[in-house]
């Protein structure tokens, strides 16, 4: 696959930004998010409507009045965004292959990151856009809208929140529910000192050592998983949902690949990001933007890795998640209590596996954020995606287009690869 780039420019908001809205503070969440960009995929066929394309442009500028931080910079001195509507970046691309082609099972997450309008670790230099667009046109007619806005600003909740609000007004849709995104973060009650820093290690440039692996668990995978765990559950009960049965699956087998490439079992923390928006007390808007995500996070001994299979880790990850949901409503309270539950765990967590004693696990869900749903005009998604991301031990966990199963995006040092794929259980998956 080979995309040249047509043209490159700037998108301004259709309207200035107001006085009082010239200078965005980020939160102490924001200021410790990873230096990368949020990315996102669509993928459209060609169709009749696919002229449509062309209002792209003028819906992007009609919408970032409301989005205002993503027109400005990032000024890391100050730890805040410079809204003087300096721009989106806008990029329009030619590829020299058909769309499906690009979306088979064959292609290369790496090839995908060719799609986007920037490296995902190209983020918070002050020449760096907050938001940039990759409109790229494919031979067949097909489209591919890939986005990236900086993880200093947003987490992928905010990015579902944008693409819907940009497809609404690029069909010129006024009947629906109002999109109205606010920018008024309630972390900011918290104190950014003394809560030191986390060393994301991302690099601007792409680096070859980190490998993506697309899993697909489809509708009848998912059912033998439930299967398999049926009897931990009264007939009444809702069985477990895909996200729970597929991080347990996974789980297990990054705990038997690492067995593997070290000959004893270690410790290992298996983490779930956890979406606060609607579930603190007051509940927050789910068009609230910026980083708003707490962990579940599950610790086990090197001795309890070595027994923890399947069957063990659904209940385990289950009332995890549950607990972790019921800690959201706390969050609001006081900032002790918002300071324990969204950085110090996480911190400390994240340094542990520095001693070489222990394994870690990370787990992200997009299914819920609507990303299929998004029609600009010339209809839905035939797929969406993420990109080859610059982290190990990471994976996002992304719906079908029928919503009824998950796409996995394992994300791996390059090192690690082999113990994976290798995997008797994930062998089975992938052949």
């Amino acid at each position: 696959m080979k995309v040249e780039v047509v043209s490159r420019k700037i998108i301004k908001p259709s309207t200035p930004t107001l006085d009082n809205l010239r200078t965005y503070k980020i939160s102490c969440a924001d200021a410790l998010s990873p230096t990368m960009n949020v990315v996102g995929l669509l993928y459209y066929p060609s169709s009749d409507n696919i002229g449509n394309v062309n209002n792209l442009e003028k819906s992007l500028a009609r919408i970032l009045p409301q989005f205002y931080p993503f027109a400005g910079r990032y000024i890391k001195e100050n730890q805040s965004v410079d809204c003087r509507d300096q721009g989106a970046e806008y990029v329009e691309a030619k590829v020299d292959c058909d769309l499906l082609d690009v979306i088979g099972s064959e292609v290369q997450p790496m090839e995908l990151n060719d799609l986007l309008p920037v490296e995902v670790g190209a983020a918070d230099e002050a020449s760096d856009p907050i938001l940039s667009i990759q409109i790229s046109k494919f031979k067949c007619g097909g489209v591919t809208i890939a986005t990236a806005i900086s993880h200093r600003v947003i987490d992928t909740s905010s990015l579902g929140t944008f693409l819907s609000a940009w497809a609404k007004a690029s069909r010129g849709d006024n009947s629906t529910e109002p999109i109205i995104p606010k920018f008024d973060s309630p972390l900011n009650f918290l104190q950014v000192e003394n809560l030191g820093e986390i060393d994301s290690g991302t690099s601007r440039t792409r680096d070859p050592t980190f490998v993506t692996k697309r899993i697909l668990f489809n509708k009848k995978v998912i059912a033998n998983l439930r299967a398999r765990v049926s009897h931990l559950y009264e007939k009444s009960d809702r069985p477990p949902s895909r996200v729970l049965v597929v991080s347990s699956f996974l789980s297990e087998a990054f705990m038997r690949c690492d067995r593997v490439k070290h000959g004893k079992s270690r410790a290992c923390l298996i983490a779930q990001a956890i979406n606060f928006r609607e579930r603190t007390v007051p509940p927050l808007s789910k068009y609230s933007c910026g980083n708003l995500a707490s962990q579940g996070l599950v610790e086990c001994s090197a001795e309890e890795t070595k027994s923890l299979d399947f069957e063990h880790l659904v209940p385990l990850l289950s009332n995890t998640i549950k607990k972790a949901i019921l800690d959201c409503s706390k969050i609001l309270s006081n900032a002790e209590d918002a300071r324990k539950i969204l950085f110090d765990a996480v911190a400390g967590a994240i340094e542990k596996p520095l001693d070489g004693n222990s394994n870690s696990i990370w787990f992200s869900d997009w299914s819920k954020f609507g990303f299929y749903d998004n029609d600009f005009g010339f209809g839905r998604p035939i797929w969406i995606s993420s990109a080859n991301l610059p982290m190990s031990n990471v994976i996002v966990m992304m719906n079908t287009k029928e919503d009824d199963g998950i796409e996995a995006w394992v994300h791996l040092q390059e090192k690690d690869v082999s113990y994976f794929e290798q995997d008797e259980e994930i062998t089975r998956l992938t052949t």
